[in-house]
């Protein structure tokens, strides 16, 4: 789905997902209009392109230029002639399905229409949509211009056509689409990331760990080894010789010990006092911006490194 001439993107929503996006079709040569009702929303839209273009410069295709990005004023106008609409509004259920009718209204009919939701069903979203057979969820991950992950979840009246076109967009754009296989609250990734995110607060609550201590734990132990294989590959080398056979065999009964709280605690303003001091306490002395530029480098290099030692992380060539 390249650009051209007649043909654009279109970005519904331009906070920091939707203006990953733009940065990401930008870099990758096409042509974006944006549209976000939000006051100052087009001014804070190119400011964030413009702080992201540098860590795009390595893989930007000839044609990549920021001058390929216009705002308008109307759902309308952004969409009409998209060949993809990426909508990118606030998780508010109502919301979303309001918005993703008012885009398939106005769409072109062969227009696939994507939801950046990370945790709504495509069946609850399309339920609006005249043309539900076009509407996917194409959840991205933060810094959406770096990141290479998109969850392609197609709903109950998506069509098997709808996903592939999809996902054929997603590595238009240099990303590895996961064609999620059934539809599920917080799709795949989100719901790792929360069962993480949910026991680090419980240590927090507990006052067993700092913030800065439990994001050290996971930094230099299972995060460094996640970046490169995941926790099922992690564990097949636990295993030794015999892989995660006899990993299974040795530690499959630890499974039964109640070391995690599948819960989330309750978010007391005690607790949520912790956690935000803690926040400011590790991240004293830096600019939000600064921290996210040290991300972002960091994140360049770490994709080099990936595809330097795990190219096979590709899932032979299904991402």
């Amino acid at each position: 789905m390249r650009n051209s001439s007649s043909h654009h993107i279109a970005v519904i929503g331009t906070g920091v997902i939707g203006n990953g996006w733009i940065a990401r079709c930008l870099a990758n040569g096409y042509d974006v209009r944006a549209f976000d009702p939000a006051p100052g929303a087009e001014e804070k839209m190119f400011e964030n392109v413009k702080r992201a273009w540098p860590y795009l410069e390595q893989q930007m295709a000839p044609e990549a230029s920021v001058n390929r990005l216009t705002f308008v004023d109307t759902i309308e106008e952004a969409v009409q002639g998209a060949s993809l609409i990426q909508e990118n509004v606030p998780e508010r259920e109502p919301l979303k399905r309001q918005v993703l009718a008012e885009i398939d209204q106005a769409a072109d009919q062969e227009a696939i229409i994507a939801s950046s939701t990370s945790g709504l069903k495509p069946s609850i979203l399309q339920a609006d949509c005249s043309h539900p057979e076009r509407v996917v969820v194409a959840h991205p991950f933060n810094p959406v211009y770096l990141l290479p992950l998109v969850e392609v979840v197609g709903g109950e009246k998506t069509s098997e056509v709808s996903i592939e076109a999809a996902a054929d967009f997603y590595r238009s754009l240099d990303m590895k689409p996961l064609i999620v296989r059934k539809e599920i609250e917080g799709h795949i990734a989100d719901r790792l990331i929360e069962a993480l995110w949910r026991e680090s607060l419980h240590l927090v609550n507990d006052g067993i760990a700092t913030t800065e201590e439990v994001d050290a734990a996971f930094i230099y132990g299972a995060g460094m080894r996640y970046a490169l294989m995941g926790p099922f590959l992690t564990f097949h080398l636990a295993g030794g010789d015999e892989g995660m056979r006899h990993m299974l065999q040795q530690f499959g009964p630890a499974l039964e010990l109640p070391w995690t709280k599948l819960q989330a605690p309750e978010l007391t303003d005690e607790l949520a006092e912790q956690v935000i001091t803690g926040c400011e306490s590790q991240s004293e002395g830096f600019r939000i911006s600064e921290l996210e530029d040290r991300r972002d480098e960091f994140l360049l290099r770490l994709n080099e490194l990936l595809e330097e030692f795990w190219p096979g992380a590709n899932l032979n060539g299904k991402l």
